[in-house]
């Protein structure tokens, strides 16, 4: 039995890696902010919880104490934040996390990055020794600046860390990607700005299984690993899917790439200068993110430690679907 802590554990990353650990037996720790709402499921598992913020130093090295493996969830997962908060929580964070993990002497610090870390470049297909590569875009370019000092504690420290780049995560549970897909396409707000978008899925089961492996497998320490289902499909045709399952008619309408940047330009100006609070309709990183052609390649992790998705995306996705069915739409919950 590992003792294992879980930031980010309310997520929907981290809730699916508190199961999994349960259920091979672990003990699991969890980091929780005082008051998060999704506790007393936690508590309900049999989860440890430890209260704090993943800004303080003290709160983390308490949680991190006499563990033996932390794999790092927490981070600000939207693109529309102020700097600040992605600076204090996603860099600061980690370099929190680092320290503690150094202090614990744990056997491993398993962290959360992104495929977006690799940059933009369609031309070629990308894998783990493409240099990190800044989009201009506080997400990408702070788990950038995350992952460079999670090396430099590998470096400087000997702290056993294993990185993985998630490409599309989604599954039952998704609190983000097939939910507000889903409500924009109920709502008619979602338009496409390119042709034949690439989407790289990678089913929570899939990624969860490469989770629990790297976080054991002495020959992932000091290595990172990109995950996907190893396929692509379309935006177009991921949207489709959710469509049909929901009984809307498909979402067809398009509009120039330079229009829909320009716009998000526009609204990205306007929400600053009024300090709106809610998101804009578009973003820059959203357009650039929903209007790229990008290739990931997921050769390293079955050449090096024999890993291949064990869940077929359809299959994945079927099973995401039957869960979307089960969700009030208006508010995103279970019905």
């Amino acid at each position: 039995m590992k003792k294992v802590l879980i930031t980010g554990a309310t997520g929907f990353i981290g809730g699916n890696l508190v199961k999994a650990n349960i259920s091979k037996g672990n003990h699991v720790r969890a980091f929780v902010l005082p008051g998060d709402p999704d506790e007393p499921k936690l508590k309900s598992l049999g989860v440890e919880t430890v209260h704090g913020d993943i800004r303080e130093y003290d709160a983390v090295r308490r949680a991190a104490s006499g563990m033996d493996i932390i794999f790092h969830c927490a981070a600000v997962v939207t693109d529309w934040a102020p700097w600040k908060l992605f600076e204090e929580i996603t860099v600061g964070g980690i370099e929190n996390v680092c320290k503690a993990g150094v202090d614990a002497g744990v056997s491993r610090l398993v962290d959360i990055s992104t495929n977006d870390v690799f940059g933009t470049n369609e031309s070629v297909v990308m894998d783990e020794t493409f240099p990190l590569k800044p989009w201009g875009e506080p997400y990408p370019d702070s788990k950038i600046q995350a992952e460079e000092i999670t090396w430099r504690y590998h470096k400087e420290k000997k702290l056993p860390v294993t990185m993985v780049y998630p490409c599309w995560a989604f599954g039952p549970g998704d609190k983000t990607f097939v939910p507000l897909l889903a409500d924009s396409i109920i709502k008619r707000e979602l338009i496409f700005w390119r042709k034949d978008v690439l989407v790289w899925p990678t089913f929570i089961e899939n990624l969860v299984d490469l989770l629990l492996l790297i976080s054991e497998d002495e020959r992932a320490v000091g290595n990172g690993y990109l995950i996907h289902d190893g396929e692509s499909v379309t935006l177009q045709d991921f949207c489709k899917g959710i469509a049909d399952t929901l009984g809307a008619k498909p979402i067809t309408a398009q509009i120039p790439y330079f229009a829909a940047y320009a716009g998000a330009v526009v609204m990205e100006v306007l929400w600053k200068a009024f300090n709106i609070k809610t998101r804009p309709l578009l973003t820059t990183y959203t357009v650039k993110n929903l209007g790229s052609r990008l290739k990931f390649s997921i050769a390293k992790a079955e050449r090096e430690l024999g890993w291949k998705p064990k869940v077929p995306f359809q299959e994945g996705f079927a099973k995401t679907m039957e869960w979307l069915k089960t969700l009030d739409l208006k508010t995103l919950k279970q019905k």
